[in-house]
């Protein structure tokens, strides 16, 4: 019976590492996306910001675990989730020679990338949408593998090598303000907001906005290269 008690309290306690472990990672991580949102920033503020004051960049750390990216019309928020998830066993990372070698190395943490729009913001338009346009995946050894929309998608997912360092992060970023540069508003259907009742224009009149909007409402979005593999329970 005490081997028994022992084993569990050995595969707790090896668990529980290796989970503080990729926390420890993906949150380093993230203050890595931090500094390159920032140097962002300032490189735009002192090369394009004093000939553009229409045209602004700002940077918000938001808290441990959440910032934000303002530019133009776009608010980026790179939000990293508490907890560590597992690739599902049909995910194409689990075919590697890299998890195969060690099953352990595919418990990864996550930051998500979305993209609102500015004045959903500003108006407090609570009903407004935004779109998950990235993920992140960060393993113990701050391996990391990228999901989502194009520019996103196409960087090179090389889980056993690609390591997140400044660079990646960068890289990311950038990747991310470049895709939603060229993610705009789509007009949307006449259909849509045809009614509306007395109650609903009183409430727009006193600036309580229940009309709903988003870059892609009413219209398809998916990411462009389908995920092979959802994170497991």
């Amino acid at each position: 019976m005490a081997k028994d008690i022992n084993n569990v309290c050995k595969q707790l306690l090896d668990k529980g590492n290796l989970k503080n472990s990729i926390y420890n990672e993906t949150f380093n991580s993230l203050k890595l996306i931090k500094t390159a949102a920032l140097d962002f920033t300032n490189h735009y503020q002192q090369n394009f910001g004093g000939d553009n004051e229409n045209v602004r960049v700002h940077f918000t750390d938001r808290n441990s675990f959440e910032c934000q990216l303002k530019f133009g019309g776009d608010i980026l928020i790179f939000l990293m989730h508490s907890n560590v998830f597992e690739f599902s066993r049909n995910h194409e990372v689990m075919k590697t020679t890299y998890i195969k070698e060690d099953k352990t190395r595919s418990y990864c943490g996550m930051i998500y990338i979305y993209n609102f729009l500015a004045d959903s913001f500003k108006y407090q338009r609570v009903n407004d949408i935004g779109y998950l346009i990235g993920r992140l995946l960060i393993n113990k050894e701050g391996k990391y593998y990228s999901e989502g929309k194009r520019e996103i998608a196409q960087i090179l997912n090389n889980f056993s090598s690609n390591t997140f360092n400044y660079e990646a992060a960068k890289e990311i970023l950038l990747s991310a303000v470049l895709y939603t540069i060229n993610f705009d508003l789509l007009v949307p259907d006449y259909k849509n907001n045809i009614l509306m009742t007395v109650q609903e224009m009183m409430q727009i009149e006193n600036q309580n906005m229940i009309l709903k909007t988003g870059k892609r409402l009413g219209f398809r979005f998916e990411p462009d290269n389908l995920l092979k593999g959802e994170m497991s329970e």
